[in-house]
């Protein structure tokens, strides 16, 4: 059994958008059951805090928070706030070590936070075999991206039963191929130029061929795109294969996901879990 509940499916939101945190709380209303924001795009920890305090039962949790950006003190004054204020609430997402060993990097970011942030309340990105064994050893599980079913079932292997894989999984709402590729190009065409991106492209069998253009094979196995019933179904084949909780991220033609998109992956999430009884996407 897993220490951290963040419910079967949520939704990736950037700090950057125009109005977040209104979308944060209308993807509360639509039943995700944790709302990730992503590191990148993030200038300030503060707007996970406005996050937290404008919605009530939502977890919020950092897809991720870079190390490199953000001190292991800041980090630690926040969560201690947000659990006095709302505990529970906020899920402490790390990654983002860069330099000669981002392994040493990580554990003695890891060494900081001790006593201040549980374990149970942090995940760490991965994506190779020793982040995985590093997020089973000092954190609550992982949060890896761009990643096939298949190697999802071999990360909760890794990861082992009490540990959980939250997958981040990127879709495109678009029905027409050459349309849902390219809109699907966009990210994929800096994260895999990333050397560990394209590492795991390989580990999970994709050869320079594939990775180098970003072939419609690749694509179409890292990102989901159709409609929203194609989408659901890709969530289901990787919670099958031993994901805890979906992340689910909509990469739109638009400059954000649409509330429309939102609102539509929600309800066929929730269709495609009606056997379960609840209404919680």
């Amino acid at each position: 059994m897993t220490t951290l509940d963040l419910g079967p499916t949520g939704a990736v939101l950037s700090p950057a958008e125009d109005g977040f945190v209104e979308t944060a709380v209308e993807l509360e209303r639509l039943g995700y059951s944790t709302i990730w924001l992503t590191g990148g795009p993030m200038s300030s920890l503060s707007q996970i805090a406005d996050v937290v305090r404008a919605t009530s039962t939502a977890r919020i949790a950092t897809a991720i928070i870079p190390v490199d950006t953000f001190t292991s003190d800041d980090v630690a004054s926040l969560y201690t706030e947000l659990e006095g204020d709302h505990p529970g609430r906020f899920v402490v997402g790390l990654g983002g070590a860069h330099g000669a060993d981002p392994l040493v990097t990580l554990n003695a970011y890891l060494d900081r936070l001790d006593g201040a942030v549980p374990q149970e309340r942090r995940l760490m990105a991965a994506l190779g075999p020793r982040m995985f064994e590093l997020a089973r050893e000092r954190a609550a599980g992982a949060l890896p991206v761009l990643i096939t079913p298949a190697y999802a079932e071999q990360a909760k292997a890794t990861l082992g039963a009490g540990a959980v894989l939250a997958v981040e999984q990127l879709a495109v709402v678009e029905t027409d191929p050459d349309r849902a590729r390219a809109i699907a190009r966009g990210p994929l065409g800096f994260l895999g130029q990333v050397p560990a991106y394209q590492a795991n492209f390989r580990r999970m069998g994709f050869s320079q061929d594939d990775i180098t253009p970003l072939g419609n094979a690749l694509v179409d196995a890292v990102v989901a795109w159709g409609g929203v019933d194609a989408i659901a179904t890709r969530v289901g084949e990787l919670r099958t294969a031993g994901a805890d909780h979906v992340a689910v991220s909509i990469v739109s033609a638009s400059p954000a996901p649409t509330r429309a998109e939102w609102a539509a992956v929600a309800e066929a999430l929730i269709a495609a879990r009606g056997s379960t009884g609840t209404s919680r996407s």
